[in-house]
């Protein structure tokens, strides 16, 4: 193909040659993200692999890790995806001292917001002695403890992931549905849901990664009781005292989850060229 004389030149795509200066930093970078997780493979006990799976207080670690991590998401969804609509679609003063507020657990030491969630909850605290004087419910130390704890720390992962939709989802279809009579409870469920049900999956996976993998708000508001609220994080901490390869081995299983959720989410949180 001839090309005219007069055509501009070709600009060269940026970032073919990396500079010196950049590419030893980086690969440094990468290196001490890398070296920990090859440290983690090298010393696993592979031999005894099988038989240290399946150990009761393994079985039982990884059953509570899930089924409260589930539940967590679920409640995730039910006060999420209205608070991210909320936050998106509705125009109300102080919107955004209410996203600072929804996304403050994103930099809350757990630590603290366990802590936190212990003084409104607790049996001596502003909600939790209501709860226990009137109704005889006890949050704290028990599973259910470990869902609300899940769910404070998670909650914001789904909300940033549904308002990212909403925002980058088309309102004209809503405004159609309006306008041919649709109410908003309808035009929410039947419109809504489905534009923006890849933010809203997306958003449901990354908060129960984040619920699986959560210590410091449930070792402070659920305690470490094996069998009702020791999940595999809290396994893993006692587990170090006695244990190095139990250790290693429960960290191997968190490790493939978080693993097995980047792979499965790569194609929207993981950018192409």
């Amino acid at each position: 193909m001839t090309v005219p004389a007069d055509a501009p030149p070709r600009r060269r795509r940026p970032g073919q040659r990396v500079p010196v200066a950049l590419a030893v930093p980086a690969a440094l970078g990468l290196l001490f993200l890398v070296l920990p997780l090859i440290g983690l493979l090298a010393r696993t006990p592979w031999d005894s692999l099988p038989q240290r799976l399946t150990a009761p207080g393994v079985l039982t670690a990884l059953r509570l890790s899930v089924q409260s991590a589930t539940l967590a998401t679920l409640l995730c969804l039910a006060l999420g995806v209205p608070l991210a609509w909320l936050l998106a679609r509705a125009q109300f003063p102080g919107r955004r001292i209410v996203r600072a507020l929804v996304t403050v657990p994103l930099v809350l030491p757990p630590v603290v917001g366990g802590l936190a969630l212990l003084l409104v909850f607790g049996r001596r605290g502003l909600l939790g002695q209501w709860l226990d004087t009137t109704f005889g419910v006890t949050l704290p130390f028990t599973t259910t403890g470990v869902v609300l704890a899940e769910a404070f720390v998670a909650m914001p992962f789904l909300v940033i992931a549904v308002e990212g939709a909403l925002r980058g989802a088309d309102s004209r279809y809503e405004e159609a549905a309006t306008t041919l009579g649709a109410g908003r409870w309808t035009t929410f469920t039947q419109v809504t849901l489905p534009l923006i049900a890849p933010g809203v999956a997306a958003g449901a996976v990354l908060c129960w990664a984040r619920a699986l993998g959560e210590f410091g708000a449930t070792i402070t508001f659920a305690g470490n009781y094996p069998g009702r609220t020791q999940t595999m994080p809290l396994a893993v901490y006692l587990a170090l005292e006695t244990d190095l390869e139990a250790a290693i081995v429960l960290s191997l299983i968190l490790l493939t989850v978080s693993v097995a959720i980047l792979a499965g989410l790569r194609d929207r949180w993981i950018g192409h060229p």
